[in-house]
């Protein structure tokens, strides 16, 4: 028996050690997962702990110093621009390497090598945009057009390579184990193929919900609901600017035709809602100490690790220093000794739809004119864990990709749709920010900028000298009014674009009267700007509010513009709720609950901040008034886009019994006081609720905003519930999910000060204590102190390498 109990024993130890060397679906072989020598243990630590006085770095023409401050940001002293991009490339990967890699896979549509089966779609979508064909084409613009480039972006991967081949199994970033894979050598390509992703996250295009809007109420009515100049607008360029430049000409077809299906499909995906930014610099003549300072806060989704790595990078002629992204090169938001720069996304519409009519189902040819224009193909292969290669054939046009095809979602009725995007094309971001990181004056950051491409950003500056100035730049297409608008004809050459804007004429203001210039994806221009401009999701509220508050300010101080990052004043608050208020009368006076819900609304002071209960109120209130008011349109929920909150709020101000507020299949005619009255019933069953099951509903706790890890499954990864304030439309723009990515104050002057602070960790390990450390500060509007180190300053060093 004992002999028999031994083989039993025996047995189930064999197939307990099979089972947890193996991996089951998305679960990795449990073994190698909990081996105490190269698990998940090992990476129980923090970098301060595992410092290396000196490491090996192949390819130096000399030894560079980094030196960590107290924050892990790294500060690398090197003598020239290729040993530094060499280092900053193995520093980079040293902290963020799961990160950097899992992105460029994200954006190369690799996930199905990572996950299995359940990430195709996804993969097939992203390629099917073409984002892996657009990095293509910019490497073969850069090694022609900019070899020197191309040499510091292969001095970048070779140092992240040299980190990985010398990487143990232990100290391998604990997502690769859980995950089960292993890094791959990086290359130039997927530096610039980042700089494409993040392309992705921040344009969109709204050509099917306009199509669809068109057909359902016609151009009047679309008009009057979607204005694209509402009263009110306050562009980035001052209203009155003088533009100073002779436009080209550009020619509206006589006669014009648009598909003119009602499609009632879903759109691609599009940007966030809350994906925004500000960005702002004032004039020393607004100033205490009389020199310009610049601010800049990216808002962007919040995750963990952060989009964003903070460094300094400094040669004998440079020093700079803000955020990095992880896997591409240089600062892209930051300062040097002598000009201070940042980005928010401006919000242009740079894609567009046109239908293909093929000569037959082989889609050789398609009709262009009189005539049959040849297509090509790709094919993408696609690498899927635990199956076999997919190969996916892409049909391209001279527009771009045909997304929706006979193999690809072929119920949809836009297939067939080819996706015309500035992306597709050769461009070189990468030269703007590797010259804004050298940059000495105006002149510099404006040659910087006529290399960018694409995404369309409103680039701040300010400098020693005392100049400010904003520029929003893109490769923008050349359009006559409202092409782009609605989905086109592509057998119909009219529909083409007729050019690009020149550089020189890309809106722009320098030292303006009023004494700064801001953005906050706002419009970027008035209407005397010469040229079409088009997006639906311009902003109408951080930016009157950022205005208003530069307009009164006088002996401006490095803490009023922290300050002014961090303002939580609810602007579309303050002009909405008295109207509801008024409009809600005394018929909910019976009910004590709705008595006290009206007090507090009535006794708030329009701060959204995060231990007020009226934001949650409001916010609720707004938003079951505003659905009901287009609940006509809603009915066809993802296949239009609803009228902005803006012009909601002007129509109910300035016309509350006009004929759109009543909806149409009711026996009633409903007014905006109908809608606000059931908008209030509504919040008052969800608030009531909330309270039974949740207890309070002060804003923090409503929102519950949170830092996700990059894979939303990895939830002992994040961070959750972070006491904030804020939110969408204000100027401390943090939601649950969405908030300032990076937030910096910079004052020029002989004397550099600088400020700067992001929601995460300079670790992506986590479990690091500099993996989270940022974000108790970033919640509570606090700033570490960025100034530019010396090679031979001693405080607050945490410890030091030298790369040899």
């Amino acid at each position: 028996m004992k002999f028999v109990g031994f083989l039993l024993t025996l047995a189930l130890t064999i197939v307990l050690v099979i089972a947890v060397s193996r991996p089951f679906g998305a679960i990795p072989p449990l073994a190698p997962l909990l081996d105490p020598y190269h698990g998940f243990w090992q990476n129980c630590f923090s970098e301060d702990e595992a410092d290396e006085d000196e490491l090996d770095l192949g390819k130096l023409s000399s030894e560079v110093k980094v030196v960590y401050d107290e924050n892990l940001i790294p500060h690398v002293f090197a003598s020239n621009q290729e040993d530094l991009y060499r280092a900053q490339g193995y520093i980079t990967a040293k902290h963020r390497l799961w990160q950097m890699e899992f992105q460029t896979m994200a954006a190369a549509g690799r996930i199905s090598e990572i996950v299995g089966p359940i990430a195709l779609d996804l993969d097939r979508m992203t390629r099917r945009k073409g984002l892996a064909f657009g990095a293509e084409k910019g490497m073969e613009f850069i090694k022609t057009d900019d070899p020197e480039s191309y040499k510091l972006l292969e001095a970048y991967a070779d140092g992240v390579n040299q980190y990985i081949d010398q990487l143990s199994e232990a100290r391998l970033p604990v997502e690769y184990k859980i995950l089960n894979y292993r890094p791959e050598h990086w290359s130039a390509y997927k530096s610039i193929l980042l700089l494409k992703y993040m392309t992705d996250m921040l344009v969109g295009d709204r050509d099917l919900e306009y199509s669809n809007l068109r057909k359902i109420l016609g151009d009047v009515m679309l008009d009057k609901l979607y204005p694209e100049y509402p009263e009110g607008v306050e562009p980035i360029i001052e209203t009155g600017h003088k533009w100073g430049f002779s436009p080209l000409t550009v020619t509206r077809p006589d006669s014009i035709s648009y598909p003119d299906d009602l499609l009632l499909i879903d759109p691609l995906p599009q940007p966030e809602e809350g994906t925004g930014s500000n960005n702002w610099a004032v004039s020393g003549s607004k100033t205490k100490s009389g020199h310009p300072i610049l601010a800049n806060d990216p808002h962007l989704s919040l995750n963990l690790p952060s989009l964003w790595y903070s460094m300094q990078l400094t040669t004998p002629d440079h020093s700079v220093k803000g955020a990095t992204l992880p896997g591409a090169l240089g600062v892209i938001s930051g300062f040097n000794e002598n000009i201070a720069w940042g980005v928010t996304n401006a919000t242009r519409d740079t894609r567009d739809w046109y239908k293909i009519t093929f000569q037959d189902k082989g889609r050789k040819a398609y009709r262009y004119g009189d005539k049959w224009r040849q297509t090509s193909f790709r094919v993408e292969e696609i690498k899927v864990k635990g199956e076999a290669v997919f190969l996916d054939t892409v049909v391209y046009t001279h527009y771009g990709p045909v997304v929706y095809d006979q193999s690809f979602n072929s119920m949809r009725q836009d297939v067939n749709f080819a996706l015309k995007w500035n992306v597709h094309e050769g461009s070189n971001e990468q030269k703007t920010f590797l010259e804004l990181n050298t940059a000495k004056n105006l002149q510099d950051y404006n040659a910087a900028l006529d290399n960018f491409t694409a995404p369309a950003q409103n680039f701040v500056f300010a400098s020693n000298s005392g100049d400010i100035a904003m520029r929003i730049q893109g490769k923008f297409p050349l359009k006559w009014k409202g092409q782009g608008k609605f989905f086109m004809d592509g057998a119909d050459p009219n529909m083409e674009w007729q050019g690009y804007i020149p550089n020189d004429q890309n809106a722009n203001t320098l030292n303006p009267s009023r004494g700064f210039v801001s953005s906050a994806n706002q419009h970027p221009t008035d209407s005397t700007y010469p040229y079409y401009v088009f997006d639906h999701s311009y902003e109408f509220y951080r930016n009157r509010r950022l205005n208003s508050r530069l307009h009164e300010m006088k002996a401006i101080t490095v803490e009023d513009m922290q300050a002014l990052q961090f303002d939580d004043y609810y602007l579309h608050a303050a002009e909405a709720l008295p109207m509801m208020i008024d409009m809600l009368g005394d018929e909910f006076d019976s009910d004590s609950d709705a008595k006290r819900y009206v007090t507090l609304l009535k006794e708030w002071d329009l701060y959204a901040d995060p231990n007020q209960k009226a934001p949650t109120l409001f916010y609720l209130w707004w938003r079951k008034t505003y659905n009901h008011i287009w609940t006509e349109l809603s009915v066809y929920k993802s296949q239009v886009v609803l009228p902005s909150y803006y012009q909601t709020v002007k129509l109910i101000k300035n016309d509350p019994t006009d004929t759109l507020f009543d909806i149409k299949n009711t026996p009633t005619i409903e007014t905006a006081e109908t809608h606000v009255k059931e908008g209030f019933r509504n919040m008052l069953a969800e608030i009531k609720k909330w309270e039974a099951e949740e207890g309070d509903f002060s804003w923090a706790d409503y929102k519950r905003t949170s830092i996700q890890h990059l894979v939303p499954q990895f939830k002992s990864f994040s961070v959750g519930n972070v006491y904030t304030g804020g939110g969408y439309g204000i100027l401390n723009a943090t939601s649950a999910r969405h908030g300032a990515s990076w937030r910096m104050v910079v004052e020029l002057g002989a004397e550099i000060n600088a400020f700067g602070i992001y929601p995460g960790g300079q670790s992506g390990n986590p479990g690091s204590k500099y993996y989270s450390n940022f974000v108790e500060k970033w919640a509570n509007g606090e700033y570490l102190d960025f100034k530019l180190r010396t090679p031979g300053q001693e405080e607050g060093i945490l410890f030091q390498t030298i790369l040899k």
